[in-house]
């Protein structure tokens, strides 16, 4: 141990330490101290962050709970760091937040010791604290508590010492402390938690849908349905253990994933973003309202077109995860890269989106202006570049969620040996503990805020899905035609080659020709072609309209919310905005960032990819566009659903940015 350490406790502990275990307490201050300067070591923070986004990992509660979860374990360490700081300003501690007051007495006593010694100790025992009563409460508790055991112990946690006296100036106390206003602030931020996150008024106006059985009954072709695949996992042998907000689909009842959302107390949105909206004599709390999404059989024939273009690329989109097709594509940033502006309109959608080819326009970037050289092309087959970005972005079961994406992106970057942790790419070099807090504080604050926009706006519009809009439209006919057979004006357009009427002739004709007229697609073939997906591949065929399926796992089909606006739109552009920000560079470290999946060895919906094949980003938004365009592939949102998320996500990267900005230099009011 070194004397340093030995000599500063030993004043310390017998000063300002009247509590038990001073022992434990001087092994556990000289353990932190004596490590904390130990070239690599990672700060606390950073271990803590990576302790929660790992219990997010095994505890499904989905993308809103968790990025809820994660922000008020920042707030924790925040507080925990910032309390010990002359200029930086806590967010809970003194402050009213809301209708919440943490009541704090800025003279308790500091010792006389490195600064981020305590902070280290504070910020273990507020982490630990609040990490540990939010996953307490969840079914897989027993493999998450014992990973944030282990950290606590390691780190010379003591779960016994729960005092809260932080006047004396113990760290463990005021870490005690924070973490006990964290968590009384969370009992009434508007989640309820207490019920289980369960919403007070919502309920689907649709029946829910059964993926393996054709076509839909629905009330409502502009609402979200419901799926149930209970019957389907049985017929596959799929896994029934699976995180309970992956279980709404199986045993759907009245179950939409936080769909009262909006009600949640936001870190950086405010009164005027947000707007009181009712439907079905329901109050609804919406924030960055982007206005309706097209509708179908209203009546508006604009709307009626945006609706059928929109869910028509879906279709188009999914004859592109054929490998067999041999179409190859250059993905590297000199083509991807540098998306044009947004449209403003859903009429002029069509101007950006490629619907025939895939993708949407870009200039490319010409030259990477760290090594003034063009990037070099990266030609791979299309179907292997959409398959493997709809299942790398899913981040569905099992996963840090997609909130939890963009966190462990802003980990990767401040690991990277070129990156230097100096804010907004200013000033001093910041040590790892001040870049982590600060960091994890407002990347973890822009995903809170994005997920009370997005799902505030999901449970107000409600939205519909394209596996539900698709089979609705074909169960109405074609509308491209009145003198062919089976027309509707809210059928689906018929493209050549792609959406047909089924003839006599036809192979899906059926033994007594009962599927003549109906619409036929050409189209990803769905889960029924892979027995085996570790050697399968479903490909791309004609099929009945009614049997469409998105690329996705049988046991997942659809997320178990609402569609509009996209959640992973959201939050990756508010990902890549705050990374953006925090860095003071648009560009990853030395321009290019590099993922690489291996042939046959990455995709877990079917077999492949056909070959190695590598990502690449030059930019956080161009990594935050392709996610946006995966949901597109992947069958889960139409481009209605994106464009509105990604303004919105944006806007909401800026506002975290601003308001945290003030935390960090003292000028909050």
């Amino acid at each position: 141990m070194n004397r340093q350490c030995s000599h500063r406790f030993s004043r310390f502990s017998t000063r300002n330490f009247p509590l038990p275990h001073t022992g434990i307490l001087w092994l556990l201050f000289c353990w932190i101290y004596g490590t904390s300067a130990v070239k690599g070591e990672k700060s606390v923070a950073r271990k803590w962050m990576e302790a929660g986004l790992q219990a997010v990992k095994v505890e499904g509660q989905g993308p809103t709970v968790h990025a809820r979860n994660i922000f008020h374990a920042t707030i924790a360490m925040y507080d925990a760091w910032a309390v010990y700081d002359q200029k930086a300003k806590p967010y809970l501690l003194g402050n009213k937040i809301g209708a919440f007051s943490c009541h704090f007495d800025p003279s308790f006593k500091i010792p006389d010791q490195p600064v981020d010694s305590l902070r280290n100790i504070a910020i273990t025992y507020a982490a630990y604290r609040v990490l540990w009563f939010r996953f307490n409460l969840y079914g897989s508790k027993g493999r998450t508590i014992e990973g944030l055991d282990s950290l606590f112990a390691a780190l010379g946690g003591v779960v016994s010492n729960r005092s809260t006296d932080y006047m004396s100036g113990s760290p463990i106390a005021m870490g005690n402390y924070i973490a006990a206003c964290v968590i009384d602030y969370g009992m009434q931020d508007g989640s309820k938690e207490i019920n289980n996150y369960e919403a007070d008024h919502y309920f689907p106006s649709n029946p829910p849908l059964k993926p393996n059985h054709p076509g839909t009954r629905i009330r409502d072709q502009n609402r979200w349905q419901p799926l149930s695949l209970r019957e389907y996992m049985d017929i596959k042998g799929g896994d029934m253990t699976l995180p309970e907000w992956v279980r709404l689909l199986i045993f759907p009842q009245d179950l939409f994933l936080t769909p009262e959302w909006g009600d949640v107390m936001p870190f950086a949105l405010t009164a005027e973003d947000r707007k009181m909206m009712n439907r079905d004599e329901i109050n609804f709390t919406v924030y960055m309202d982007p206005g309706s999404p097209p509708l179908i059989g209203t009546g508006d024939t604009m709307a009626t077109k945006a609706y059928q273009w929109g869910f028509l690329l879906n279709i188009i989109w999914s004859s592109h995860l054929d490998p067999s097709d041999s179409v190859k594509i250059d993905i590297s940033p000199g083509t991807l890269g540098n998306t044009l502006p947004l449209p403003e309109n859903y009429e002029d959608y069509d101007k950006f989106y490629d619907l025939p080819e895939g993708g949407v326009k870009t200039t490319g970037r010409k030259l990477n202006p760290y090594t003034q050289k063009p990037y070099e092309p990266n030609i791979v087959l299309r179907a292997d570049y959409t398959r493997v970005i709809a299942e790398y972005w899913v981040d569905a079961a099992n996963t840090v969620t997609p909130p939890g994406h963009w966190i462990t992106t802003m980990l990767d970057v401040s690991d990277h040996p070129l990156f230097e942790k100096r804010w907004r790419g200013k000033g001093p070099v910041l040590n790892d503990l001040e870049w982590d807090v600060k960091a994890n504080f407002l990347m973890t604050s822009a995903m809170h805020d994005a997920a009370i926009a997005a799902w505030s706006i999901k449970g107000y519009y409600d939205y519909v899905r394209p596996i539900t809009a698709i089979r609705w439209m074909a169960q109405k006919g074609q509308s491209s035609d009145k003198n062919l057979p089976n027309y509707h004006p809210d059928g689906l357009p018929l493209v050549k080659g792609r959406v047909e009427l089924v003839t006599k002739k036809d192979p899906l004709a059926g033994e007594n020709k009962e599927h003549v007229n109906k619409i036929k697609l050409y189209c990803w073939r769905g889960p029924d072609y892979i027995q085996d997906p570790d050697n399968d591949i479903a490909g791309v065929g004609w099929i009945l309209a009614e049997n469409w399926w998105p690329y996705q796992r049988f046991s997942f089909a659809t997320p178990p919310f609402a569609g509009f606006i996209s959640g992973h739109s959201t939050f990756s552009t508010a990902g890549a905005e705050v990374l953006t920000l925090i860095t003071g560079d648009p560009y990853f470290p030395g321009g290019l960032s590099e993922l690489t999946f291996k042939k046959d060895n990455f995709l877990k919906f079917e077999r492949g990819p056909t070959r190695d094949i590598t990502l690449q980003w030059a930019t956080y938004r161009d990594a935050a566009d392709e996610t946006c365009l995966s949901r597109i592939w992947g069958g889960i949102h139409p481009p209605a659903d994106d464009i509105p998320a990604r303004v919105i996500g944006k806007a909401i990267g800026e506002k975290a940015f601003q308001k945290a900005s003030k935390y960090f230099n003292g000028q909050v009011k």
